[in-house]
């Protein structure tokens, strides 16, 4: 899809369909009464008979007649207009695209709405984005369909000539981050016999190549030579080759911050031994989503190029049941030295990431986030509509809740108090992968914290939200790549001198401008130490 900004008038754009915003609470845009002049008053008609009400999420279709330069109107409404934000904008961009594609409509002009509380580049980028996320295919694998999501060849930005500069830089920025999610929807959608580890790391050399990323992969013999029995403990029933998979960006070379984002990339999970039961496993192709979204934010990293140094690390193999698996009551050791005690084999995902976050720290990761598919207990807690975050860092938390306001993606904190940890003691070993069902989300993070030590670190489950089960906007029903645009945000304000670097103690570098958080305290999160200057003895 072809996207670029224009200031001409919108009753005079010659498109298959002009798409315009109408807001819920009656508020009038200049635009839109100038094109309904045009039109007769159709518009103002169908919202006098309730007919049109602005709500998110919905269209009319409405013939024009002659009577402007486009052949169709699809009106699309985006709520109040004091609710709008930038993620309303993608969702508007979303519908129109989706609407024109069933109608197998491919030109578009997209008028943006107007006297926004944010800036023209914010706004250029979610409509972009919005519109390039509408395209993506959910049934790649039909062989006959009657409308294809991608029909839309081109949409035309329409907004103030003074705001055509930043909408075009949103437009650049937008597209990235836009195919970048597609690339991780697409990842995550696929079947298990084509996505397989093999596949991900051939993606991840590709796209390194690319976009100037530096790529290794690690095969069973390279992770038996460092050590990573947690990892290999879990691939070990597969006949499938497992891959550890690490791609560096190095934006910034006089920096020691190096952002580690790790992803869980189970591309089939049976549950192992654990086996699970056969309802609805077929959605367990899906347990890569971590993974996927770790390799496209990297894709857009090195596009972006923020100056911040990121290393992404996704951790791709399946979970089989076979004479060689992982049985229950058996004890593994960890990259770091840590012995674990399995008494789940379908508590497999912190196993794999207990290695990732150990190589990520071998390879100089000094802030880290884990994203993952970790834990059924965070669908019965946040539902599909919440990601599950635990943190041991405040300061790094809040700077992630800065990054996640533009994508309207909804996140929430649990606490790790210290008494979480019995959760996770083994009578046999260091610690034990599964403790059964109370604080479910919370054991899985206690878990993984094992492997981060002091190190600032951000634990997302994406259990619930990886998958959308019904359309929404720019979101259309299956994977989302979800956490993917945050976490390059994340690099982003890094990259803009929001972490002070102490080198000399990994315990003591601290983010210094994160603003306040907006959503709930991180109970349990250390704060950051003090750095104290020293007397000096006479």
């Amino acid at each position: 899809m072809r996207i670029h900004v224009s200031a001409e008038k919108p009753e005079r754009a010659r498109v298959d369909a002009l798409i315009l915003p109408v807001y819920a609470d009656g508020v009038a845009s200049a635009t839109v009464e100038t094109v309904d002049r045009k039109l007769g008053g159709v518009i103002d008609e169908l919202r006098s008979g309730n007919e049109l009400r602005g709500r998110e999420n919905e269209e009319h279709t409405l013939v024009a007649n002659g009577k402007i330069g486009a052949k169709r109107v699809i009106v699309v409404g985006i709520g109040a207009k004091g609710d709008v934000t930038p993620a309303t904008i993608a969702r508007y961009a979303g519908v129109g695209v989706r609407t024109a594609a069933r109608r197998g409509l491919t030109t578009l002009a997209l008028v943006l709405p107007d006297d926004l509380p944010f800036d023209a580049a914010e706004v250029g980028e979610a409509a972009t984005e919005g519109a390039l996320m509408a395209t993506f295919d959910p049934s790649p694998y039909r062989s006959r369909r009657e409308a294809k999501p991608d029909a839309v060849k081109s949409v035309t930005l329409i907004g103030a000539q003074s705001a055509a500069k930043q909408l075009g830089k949103g437009v650049e920025r937008g597209t990235v981050l836009g195919e970048a999610a597609n690339l991780a929807r697409e990842m995550v959608n696929a079947p298990s016999n084509d996505m397989t580890p093999t596949n991900i790391a051939d993606r991840a050399k590709a796209l390194a190549k690319k976009h100037g990323l530096k790529a290794t992969i690690l095969d069973t013999a390279g992770m038996k030579k460092l050590g990573m029995g947690s990892f290999l403990s879990v691939a070990v029933g597969s006949d499938e080759p497992p891959k550890m998979i690490a791609l560096e960006y190095r934006g910034a070379p006089k920096s020691k911050t190096v952002l580690g984002l790790v992803g869980k990339g189970i591309t089939f999970d049976t549950g192992g031994i654990s086996l699970k039961p056969a309802q609805d496993m077929d959605a367990m192709k899906g347990d890569m989503a971590g993974g996927a979204a770790v390799v496209a934010a990297m894709s857009a990293i090195g596009q972006l190029k923020p100056a911040a140094n990121v290393i992404g690390i996704i951790c791709a193999t399946e979970n089989m049941p076979s004479g060689r698996a992982t049985k229950p009551g058996d004890v593994v050791r960890a990259m770091n030295g840590k012995s674990i005690e399995i008494i789940n084999t379908d508590a497999e995902g912190r196993l794999v990431l207990a290695d990732g976050l150990c190589w990520a720290r071998k390879l100089g990761a000094t802030h880290l986030v884990d994203i993952a598919t970790l834990t059924g207990a965070a669908v019965v807690a946040f539902g599909h509509t919440t990601t599950g975050v635990m943190s041991n860092d405040r300061e790094l938390v809040d700077l992630f809740h800065r990054a996640t306001r533009p994508f309207g993606e909804r996140y929430w904190e649990l606490p790790l108090f210290p008494e979480y940890a019995d959760l996770i003691k083994s009578p046999i070993a260091d610690m034990k992968n599964s403790g059964g069902r109370p604080a479910g989300t919370i054991f899985g993070a206690m878990f993984i914290k094992e492997f981060v030590d002091d190190q600032p670190w951000i634990h997302l489950d994406i259990a619930g939200t990886s998958w959308a089960e019904r359309d929404n906007g720019h979101i259309v029903k299956g994977p989302t790549a979800v956490g993917m645009r945050p976490m390059v945000a994340l690099a982003e304000l890094i990259g803009r001198s929001d972490v002070h670097k102490r080198a000399d103690d990994a315990a003591q570098r601290r983010f210094m401008q994160a603003s306040p958080s907006t959503a709930a305290s991180t109970n349990g999160a250390r704060k950051p130490k003090r750095a104290t200057a020293k007397r000096k003895k006479k």
